[in-house]
Parts: structure tokens; sequence; C-alpha cells
């Protein structure tokens, strides 16, 4: 893979980092803002939010701009968010920041997986938008537990600053190594972009996005309490497992762009079925303690194995004017789908069902999916 490619996956491993750290930090940004833990919450709610409305608006404003220069603006607004947070005055000041920061994540790996694929020979695209996620994978491995360190021992402010630094470090060797386009963007008018947008095969592309991530939600969400009170763990276990599940995240992300290179389709249909098996396998599984970290590794394969087929699929069905823009509303499709997940799991804990039957049912998404998946191919063959 070309160098230019892992200046993209350092930028996406930063994004990673500031989106998830914050999940660690609840209690003491908590207790240090004097607001209660569910209000703390409400900053990932946020970041979503943030992500979902900036994703097809900077993609518009920025869509006569050269690539490179997209990156390196958004990777801009990403570290000043981040610096935003570490100097956040109040609860009001940290939300806005985080707003903020959430503005350049959609866009950043909309416009990202277009100059990547733009950088190797067509059958290696869904491999190097899997390169480019391997960042993401990487933040929650190792960039998400050292964050969550280092607000445990010098403050959850720290964490930011440390973040803060990362997004430089991003924006230098993006501007160092990716190469200059001297064109802009493909979508110079955004009229045409939403037509693209519009096509029944790319809606039907950004709702296979929401209901495969819907799945992995309504799951992932609840995983601490799965693995504790189901699973009879002790709450130390948790973080270790956790890395299981990281582990499982840059396999599955690796394996889906390799076999989404080889068979598009196939990779599609065959990553949500394992998915969905996984998600069913796990309300009987998790009774026993192996099989429950053996589920969470393989939760966390299934789950971004899809990542990269569903990315290159979008792109492929917007072939042409509005790839930038098709690109960017697919991952807040994906964020979409972690908030309505989170919501499913809870309204399905919230009926009195058993914990462990919450995997069960959060397997109806990926297999709903998979329904729209082959609704959208046979409309395609016509």
């Amino acid at each position: 893979m070309p160098l230019p490619l892992y200046a993209l996956t350092a930028g996406a491993f930063g994004i990673g980092v500031s989106e998830f750290v914050i999940m660690g930090l609840l209690l003491h940004v908590g207790a240090d803002l004097g607001v209660t833990i569910a209000t703390a919450g409400l900053l990932i709610s946020g970041y979503a939010l943030g992500v979902v409305l900036g994703a097809p608006i900077l993609t518009v404003l920025t869509g006569r701009w050269p690539r490179k220069r997209v990156l390196v603006a958004l990777m801009a607004v990403f570290t000043a968010g981040n610096l935003a947070c570490a100097l956040a005055p109040s609860y009001g000041a940290l939300m806005a920041a985080r707003i903020l920061t959430a503005l350049a994540h959609g866009t950043f790996f909309g416009v990202g997986s277009v100059v990547a694929t733009g950088l190797v020979p067509a059958e290696r695209k869904a491999s190097a938008i899997a390169v480019m996620f391997t960042g993401l994978t990487a933040a929650n491995v190792l960039g998400v537990p050292l964050g969550t360190w280092i607000g445990q021992q010098f403050g959850w402010r720290a964490t930011f600053w440390s973040v803060t630094a990362v997004g430089v470090m991003a924006l230098v060797v993006i501007a160092i190594l990716v190469p200059r386009d001297a064109r802009p963007s493909e979508h110079a008018e955004w009229r045409a972009d939403m037509r693209v947008i519009l096509r029944p095969a790319v809606l039907l592309c950004l709702l296979t996005t929401v209901l495969g991530y819907a799945g992995v939600f309504a799951v992932f969400t609840y995983i601490a309490p799965l693995l504790t009170h189901v699973g009879g763990f002790p709450e130390s276990a948790v973080s270790p497992i956790l890395l299981v599940f990281g582990g499982g995240l840059v396999a599955g992300n690796l394996l889906g762009g390799r076999l989404a290179d080889r068979n598009l389709p196939a990779t599609i249909v065959g990553t949500l079925a394992a998915l969905g098996l996984v998600l069913a396998l796990m309300t009987p599984g998790f009774h026993a303690r192996p099989s429950a970290i053996l589920l969470t590794g393989l939760l966390g394969a299934a789950g971004f194995a899809t990542v990269a087929p569903l990315q290159i699929w979008v792109l492929s069905k917007a072939a042409g004017a509005g790839q930038s823009l098709a690109s960017s509303v697919n991952i807040a499709a994906f964020n979409l789908g972690n908030a309505i997940g989170a919501w499913a799991g809870g309204t399905v804990i919230a009926h009195g069902v058993a914990l462990s039957v919450v995997p069960l049912a959060a397997a109806i998404f990926p297999a709903t999916a998979i329904l729209v998946a082959l609704l959208n191919m046979n409309i395609g063959r016509r």
C-alpha cells in the first residue's frame, strides 16, 4: 500500500480516539463539571449528531476544493475541537466542542475513502479503504485504553490535550504525504450531488449500512453488563476482554477489505450473515465464560468486516458525480445505525426482556440488512 494511505490512517486514528475515549471518562467528566452520568453520557449522543449533520453539510461546502485541502482543513477543525474540549470551562462548552470536533468526522472518512481508492489499482480499492479504517480500529485497541489511563491519572483534560497533539501530527503527515490534487472534488453542483444520493440504489446502500450497524451497537453499547451480569465476569475483566473485541475489529476490517476486492456482493451478504449468526449465538453462548470471550472477539470481527464492503459499495453505486457526498453520508449512516442500535437495545431492556436476549433481538437488524442488500442487487441486474 502507498505511503500516503497511512497518513489517512493516522487521521483516522486520532478521530477514533476522540470519538470513543469519552466513554471511559464519563465519571471523571461528570464529577468535574457537576453533572450526572446520564447527562455526561449525552456527550456521546451529541458527537453522533455532529457526525450525522456535519457529513453532508461540510462535504457540500468544500465541494469545490481540492481533496487534499479538504482533508487538511478537516484535521484543523478536528484539532481545534479537541483543544476546545481540553479548555472547556463548563458542560455546555464541552458539548459544543464535541459537536465541533464531530463535524470533521464524516467528511474526513468520506473524502478520505475517495482519496484512498484513487491511490491504488481498481482491484485493491476495498483493501485501501480497510487500511484507512485500520486507524479507527487501532484507536479502539490502543488509543482508547491509553487515553482512558491518561485521563484517570492526570485528569480528563489531559486526554484531550493528548488527542490534540495527535491531531497536529496527523495534519502534518497528511499535508506532507498526500499528493496534491489540483482538481476540485467531483461535486461542483450540490443539487446534482443530491440527485445521486436520492438514487434508489444509493438509498438502499445507506439503509443497509444503518441496519447492519444498528445490530452491532444494540449489543456493544451494553457489552459491559452482558459480560458481568450474564457472563459472570468481574468488572476488572471487562477491559481485557474488550481488547479481544478490538483485536477482532482489526482482523475483521482487513479481511472484509480483501474479500470485497474479490467479490463485493458475496462479501456484503456474507459479512452481514456472519454478524447475524454471531449475535444469535451470543444469547446462549454468553452463559459460559470461554464462549463469551470468543463471541466478543467475533462480534468485533464480524461487525467491522462489513465496513469496507459497505463503503466501497456506496462508492460504486454513486460512480461519477457525488462520490464524496455519498461516501460521507454513508459514514453518517454508520453513526445513525449506532444511535438506533443503542436505543433499540435499551428499549428491549426497558420492556423487561432478559439482558441475555438482547443479542438475539439485535440479530434482526443484519437479517433485515441482507434482505435490503439483496433487493438492491436485484435492482442493479435489471
